[in-house]
C-alpha cells in the first residue's frame, strides 16, 4: 500500500453523490459520468435516489448519506473527472456552506437544443440567473439566483440542520434553501469553472413547459419564502400586464415596448459573439417567449393552492429507492 497516497486521501472529506431519478430510468447519464469522477473511492459514494417527487428523493438521500459533503447532480448532468477536487479545497472556509457552477449546453447537441442554450445564457432573458447557463466572471460569493441544483455542493450537517429541502416546492426547493443558508451568515459561492454538461429541452413545447414552470415555482417561492431579493422576479408578469395595456395607452404607450425590442436585437447580437449568427438570430421570439411565459406561471403561482401553511405536503409521500452504486 502508498501510504503517502493513503495520508493524502484521508485528509479530503468524504463526499456522496446524489442523483435524483425517475422510478424506472434504466440510464442514468449522471451516474456512468460520476463513476469516473477523479476522487478517493473509500473518500466517495454515490446514490440514487428513485421516485416522483425530486425534493423527498433529495431529502432522503441527504438522511442515508455518509459524506460530509453533498454533492448534487440531476440524472442527467454530466460532470468532468476534476469537479470534485476543484470544489471541495472551498470548504475549508468554514462559513461557506454550498458551492456551484453552471450547466452547459454539450457541444454535440443539436441546432435547437444550441439556441435554447444561448437563451439560457441571455442577460436579458434570465438576468443574473444567466450565470447558471455560462461561466461567467471568477470564483466569488454569491447569491442564490445564479446557483442551481443540477451541479451544488453542500455541507451535510446544515443540509440537515436546517431541515432539508421545502417538500411543497418544486421547482425552487433549493433556492428557498439557499435563502435561509444565508440569513444565518453562511455563505454561497460561484465557481464558473466548476461546470456540468447538461443538455437543454428538446423542443419548443417542452421547453415553453419549463418557462411556466420556473416562473410558477419563483411565485411559490415567494408566498412561503419571501425575501426582498425575490423583487426582480416581479419583472416578468408585470411586462405581461404592460403588453395587454398595450392596445389602450395610444401611441406613447408603445415607447417602451421599441425600446425594449431594441434590447432584445442588441442582446441577439452581442450573443452572435459565442454562438454564430444564424442561432443567435434565433434566440429574439425565444428571450420575448421567455418573458411572457415566466410571467404567466408567476402570475398562476400567486394563486396556485399551497400544500399546507408552513410548506409541507399534507398528502403521504411517495415512496422512494435509495440504491447505493458500486464504485
Amino acid at each position: 500500500m502508498n501510504f503517502t497516497l493513503l495520508a493524502v486521501s484521508q485528509t479530503l472529506p468524504s463526499v456522496s453523490v446524489l442523483i435524483a431519478a425517475r422510478p424506472n430510468q434504466a440510464e442514468v447519464a449522471a451516474v456512468t459520468a460520476s463513476r469516473a469522477l477523479d476522487y478517493p473511492k473509500e473518500r466517495l459514494e454515490i446514490i440514487v435516489a428513485r421516485g416522483k417527487q425530486p425534493s423527498v428523493q433529495r431529502n432522503e438521500a441527504i438522511r442515508a448519506a455518509r459524506g460530509e459533503l453533498i454533492y448534487f447532480l440531476d440524472d442527467d448532468s454530466v460532470p468532468p473527472a476534476g469537479n470534485l477536487r476543484r470544489a471541495v479545497g472551498a470548504f475549508s472556509d468554514g462559513k461557506v456552506q454550498m458551492l456551484g457552477g453552471p450547466n452547459l449546453c454539450p457541444p454535440e447537441a443539436p441546432f435547437l437544443e444550441q439556441v435554447f442554450a444561448l437563451v439560457h445564457a441571455s442577460r436579458l432573458a434570465f438576468f443574473s440567473s444567466h450565470a447558471r447557463y455560462a461561466a461567467v466572471g471568477k470564483l466569488r460569493e454569491t447569491g442564490e439566483k445564479e446557483l442551481i441544483l443540477c451541479n451544488l455542493m453542500a455541507r451535510k450537517a446544515t443540509l440537515l440542520e436546517l431541515g432539508g429541502f421545502d417538500e411543497a416546492l418544486y421547482p425552487n426547493e433549493e433556492n428557498a434553501l439557499m435563502d435561509e443558508m444565508q440569513k444565518r451568515g453562511g455563505k454561497l459561492l460561484y465557481d464558473p469553472q466548476l461546470i456540468v454538461h447538461r443538455r437543454p429541452r428538446s423542443s419548443l413545447k417542452a421547453f415553453a413547459k419549463m418557462l411556466l414552470n420556473y416562473g410558477r415555482g419563483r411565485a411559490e417561492q415567494f408566498r412561503l419564502h419571501p425575501t426582498p431579493g425575490s423583487a426582480p422576479n416581479f419583472v416578468p408578469p408585470l411586462f405581461c400586464v404592460y403588453l395587454l395595456a398595450v392596445p389602450f395607452l395610444g401611441k406613447l404607450g408603445l415607447v417602451p415596448l421599441a425600446f425594449y425590442a431594441v434590447a432584445v436585437v442588441v442582446q441577439a447580437v452581442v450573443l452572435a459573439a459565442s454562438g454564430g449568427l444564424v442561432p443567435a438570430m434565433c434566440t429574439i421570439p425565444l428571450i420575448v417567449l421567455t418573458h411572457v411565459l415566466y410571467g404567466v406561471g408567476f402570475w398562476r403561482g400567486l394563486f396556485t393552492p399551497l400544500k399546507s401553511a408552513n410548506g409541507r405536503p399534507k398528502a403521504p409521500r411517495v415512496q422512494v429507492a435509495l440504491e447505493t452504486i458500486r464504485l
